[in-house]
């Protein structure tokens, strides 16, 4: 977890508000495993059932110069990110599953229903949590940059695999516990 990113800070609050007990990883060192480093992840999540490797994405919605703002839910990530991802899912053992966490800052003029579900203000920003489980991600990422080797999901097959971010999760534990040996 980058502390200096506000995406990933809001998400830390997120989950630390409704008592999901999480580990923010340091993303400043890599990992190794096996044939080389892996792509660090942001988040261990875990709770009864909740077992999960999370990777945010941080969106401003919407999106472009302010003279031509676009209003489109942008889901794209590299491919490493993706790879690291399922390696870390495989990795942390049975149960685990990856996520890509779209966290979108909201512009001032988007209205949504107060009742949608994660819809999060946190120092004075809003923020739209989403979510897409790594394996349904795979499944539908389209090349979006070749230079780049970013991925994309199609928007209508966006819009069927995205979920809030708290579907992903059970209820929380009644307090955090991190096994000795972790």
């Amino acid at each position: 977890m980058d502390r200096a990113n506000h995406y990933e800070a809001a998400f830390a609050a997120y989950l630390h508000e409704r008592g999901v007990c999480y580990v923010a990883v340091d993303e400043t060192r890599r990992t190794l495993f096996g044939d080389g480093p892996i792509k660090s992840l942001d988040f261990i999540v875990l709770g009864d059932g909740t077992r999960l490797a999370v990777d945010v994405k941080g969106r401003r919605f919407p999106s472009g110069p302010p003279k031509r703002p676009r209003r489109v839910w942008e889901c794209w990530s590299t491919r490493a990110d993706v790879e690291g991802l399922e390696c870390w899912a495989e990795r942390l053992g049975a149960g685990f599953r990856g996520l890509l966490a779209f966290v979108y800052h909201l512009g001032p003029d988007v209205e949504l229903p107060a009742d949608v579900a994660d819809l999060w203000a946190w120092r004075g920003r809003r923020y739209l949590l989403r979510a897409v489980a790594v394996d349904d991600y795979r499944r539908h990422m389209r090349v979006r940059s070749p230079r780049w080797d970013t991925v994309s999901l199609p928007r209508a097959d966006f819009r069927r695999v995205v979920r809030p971010v708290c579907e992903f999760m059970s209820a929380p534990v009644e307090r955090c516990v991190i096994p000795a040996r972790w």
